[in-house]
């Protein structure tokens, strides 16, 4: 009799609890909702596009280059047509590091060049004992030296240290005003210009 009667008992006792705690069985049935990983909310950038065709007629004297910042893509073209040899993602300075628009040249080439501003501190053995710092504002702890981040395929832009070069693309503006480009796309890029090649960034 008693257990007959104890499956009876069990569903009184959740009646009156739900009864009694009417939010109850709403948060029982309630959906857990989907928890998303971060990379999924980034915009994806198409992939890098280059035109084999055009391949052996750009070359450094007849070469330009226009970024745009509000799509993210860096195009190389042949000077004075609308023939585009690469078309490619790019990741341009982030918010209070915004990439300067307006019009401008290569300056200067440097296929292993390092930033003077940011970077490590390492110590004799090129151990990494503090990343990502300033050389502006960071002080260095002793015993270490400072180490530049690497930018390769450097084309500087701007006396004050803007250019392009190999980083990575998150899929928005990121770097500290500098244009990123994909590993497989910069040393084409820096083999098909010259010091005064000209560049175009529009905003």
């Amino acid at each position: 009799m008693i257990i007959d009667r104890f499956p009876t008992a069990l569903s009184l006792a959740a009646l009156l609890f739900v009864i009694a705690v009417p939010d109850a069985s709403a948060e029982w049935f309630k959906p857990k909702p989907v928890t998303k990983s971060a990379g999924s909310y980034l915009k994806k950038q198409a992939p890098p596009k280059i035109d084999k065709g055009l391949e052996s007629q750009i070359n450094q004297d007849n070469s330009t280059v226009t970024i745009s910042l509000s799509k993210q893509r860096a195009y190389l073209k042949i000077r004075g047509t609308d023939d585009v040899y690469i078309d490619t993602p790019v990741s341009t300075g982030k918010a209070g590091h915004s990439t300067p628009a307006g019009n401008f040249s290569v300056m200067e080439k440097d296929p292993d060049h390092r930033s003077s501003i940011y970077g490590d501190f390492v110590d004799g053995s090129g151990r990494v004992v503090r990343s990502g710092i300033s050389s502006k504002i960071d002080s260095a702890p002793a015993g270490t030296r400072y180490l530049g981040a690497p930018m390769k395929w450097f084309c500087r832009l701007t006396s004050t240290g803007v250019g392009m070069h190999v980083g990575i693309l998150p899929g928005y503006p990121a770097s500290h005003g500098c244009c990123r480009l994909p590993a497989e796309i910069a040393p084409l890029i820096y083999q098909k210009v010259k010091i005064g090649t000209p560049v175009t960034i529009e905003p």
